[in-house]
């Protein structure tokens, strides 16, 4: 028994604006980036985390659009809903939130948005389209980020005779 995969394809007669083709970079530069930025800081388990939540990501979405079929605006198409683009930037924006801090996820964010922004000017998706694909992607790490723990930095916890000790070890 032989499978095919069919997508529905449409013909664009007019070329990408800037903003829709920054957005495609966007679509691509935030989960390379997070990607790069796990393996240079060798965290192992961190690119674990990530893997793990960008291939939830990338599952449900794919399920959701295809079970749901919902069209593009301007009859652009089929499968709009969620959008990938959105689900696939906040997935790496909220890994880097979640695993190394707010501070760092700024960029990834700020990114996200301009992606989610580019989607909707580009007229490929409505605004629930954008909000489920940032709710999948910020979702699907949720599920399997924790947050960055240096090794040579321990919370300790102790008792001694009834007494509770609470401090902090680094190890050299």
């Amino acid at each position: 028994m032989t499978v095919f995969l069919v997508f529905n394809c449409y013909t664009i007669n007019a070329q990408k604006s800037g903003v829709e083709t920054a957005g495609d970079i966007g679509f691509f530069v935030v989960p390379v980036a997070v990607l790069t930025v796990t393996l240079f800081k060798e965290d192992r388990q961190g690119t674990w985390q990530f893997t793990k939540g960008f291939l939830l990501n990338q599952a449900l979405t794919y399920v959701l659009k295809v079970s749901i079929n919902k069209p593009r605006p301007h009859d652009q198409g089929d499968y709009a809903f969620p959008s990938g683009h959105t689900s696939t930037t906040f997935q790496g924006a909220s890994f880097i939130h979640k695993r190394y801090g707010f501070k760092y996820s700024i960029p990834a964010y700020a990114i996200a948005g301009f992606t989610a922004f580019s989607r909707l000017d580009a007229q490929r998706h409505d605004g629930w389209d954008i909000l489920a694909g940032a709710v999948v992607g910020i979702g699907s790490t949720l599920l399997f980020t924790n947050e960055y723990q240096l090794e040579h930095l321990e919370l300790t916890f102790g008792t001694i005779e009834g007494d509770y000790l609470l401090g902090f070890r680094y190890i050299f």
